[in-house]
């Protein structure tokens, strides 16, 4: 028999009044659980397809099952409510290469060789050339002179492989234009002609044409035009002086060699350029440039019609005021204040008729027959295209402060 003093004896009383509190206060939550439950299931399982179907969340719910049962014991097809996305991969870009590429051609120099037995043929070199014009079943390829420079055959290969043998219509070694003819039967993409003049810096430009030879044909790259009007000096004899400043659109499209000849494109798939050149070096990337078709299609024309170009010749090598420091205008050139703009005249060729109208270095030409001469490039374009071998030219010129004119003869380029 178990004997227990009086505070054990209230102190186990309390313990079992602590539980049973503990039991009642457990089963007062254990029903309002229970119904919670089946009221979630109720609406998981019937509320919320007719939620669903009739579009009233705010919310899209993915499920996988392709059917949900409805309140009325229907099945509901989730793909009746399901928007199907179908992704098309034709772009702009897209479209404007497979209508542009087949005017896009590949260039092969062919030279012989003579050797003590015979004379065999080699290839001495690959570009790319652009399908601009065909009539009279004949067809018409613009490209640069470097590509077709000593060849003895040139052949035009077409985007479908097929060759095609061509002719030199004419060539031109300043701005590096060439142009050939070959028969037109087998083309039928000509090229369509852009506005050059008209493209902002910034805007896209898609370049074609066949990098590194004909295994890369119809490679396309794209960028954007970096810089319009760019005067690149050209030295064709080596001497390390500039014999010319040809006109370019630099792009960062990238232009390699092969590409040589090919279209810069603009958004519309017109041509705006002839790819010519690209900086070689290690430590430049992307800057690549191309002949404004603005100012190739004159040449094209003569070339076409005449086998070279005639131009008037004035006898300087000249630069933009712009490309020097302004610090220097008045400093080494000793400029008025007034003079905001112009090309100074660096060197003088001999038996010119620069000379003999006594044009000096670091003269400062302003105007030719009272137009404003801004830069290289509006010299370029006057003596050009206004200016005929035997033609008179008033230049304005300054020599330090002061402004003086004279009247040139002009003569014929060689």
């Amino acid at each position: 028999m178990v004997y227990y003093h009086d505070d054990e004896k209230e102190k186990n009383e309390q313990d079992q009044r602590t539980t049973r509190d503990k039991l009642k206060s457990r089963n007062k939550w254990v029903l309002p659980g229970v119904v919670g439950l089946l009221l979630g299931m109720f609406l998981f399982a019937v509320a919320l397809p007719s939620l669903i179907r009739y579009d009233i969340l705010p919310y899209q719910i993915v499920v996988s099952q392709d059917q949900l049962t409805t309140q009325n014991g229907e099945t509901a097809d989730l793909n009746d409510n399901l928007q199907r996305l179908s992704l098309d991969v034709t772009t702009e870009i897209t479209d404007i290469v497979a209508n542009v590429s087949p005017a896009v051609v590949g260039i092969e120099n062919i030279q012989s060789e003579a050797t003590f037995w015979d004379q065999e043929s080699s290839d001495a070199g690959t570009g790319s050339g652009v399908i601009y014009k065909k009539t009279d079943n004949r067809a018409f390829v613009v490209t640069n002179h470097h590509v077709i420079q000593g060849a003895d055959q040139i052949e035009v290969i077409l985007s479908d492989g097929s060759r095609l043998a061509a002719e030199l219509k004419g060539t031109d070694l300043f701005t590096d234009l060439a142009v050939l003819e070959m028969d037109g039967e087998a083309v039928e993409h000509v090229i369509e002609i852009g506005n050059s003049d008209e493209v902002k810096v910034g805007e896209p430009a898609i370049a074609i044409g066949n990098p590194l030879g004909l295994n890369l044909s119809g490679s396309v790259t794209q960028g954007v035009i970096s810089g319009k009007q760019r005067a690149i000096p050209q030295d064709f004899d080596g001497d390390g002086r500039a014999d010319w400043q040809t006109e370019v659109i630099q792009t960062d499209a990238a232009i390699n060699p092969g590409n040589s000849g090919g279209a810069l494109l603009n958004v519309n798939g017109h041509l705006i350029g002839i790819n010519s050149m690209k900086i070689a070096q290690s430590e430049v990337e992307g800057i690549g440039f191309a002949i404004p078709i603005d100012a190739a299609v004159p040449i094209i024309e003569e070339l076409e019609t005449e086998g070279q170009m005639r131009r008037a010749f004035l006898g300087v090598e000249a630069y933009s005021l712009e490309d020097v420091a302004q610090v220097e205008w008045q400093r080494s050139l000793n400029l008025p204040n007034n003079v905001e703009s112009g090309i100074y005249l660096q060197r003088i060729e001999v038996n010119s008729p620069a000379t003999e109208a006594g044009l000096e270095p670091y003269d400062v030409i302003t105007s030719l027959d009272d137009q404003e001469i801004n830069n290289i490039i509006d010299l370029r374009k006057h003596l050009y295209q206004e200016k005929e071998p035997g033609d008179e030219m008033v230049v304005t010129y300054y020599r330090g402060k002061e402004q003086n004119q004279v009247t040139i003869k002009l003569t014929e380029q060689e």
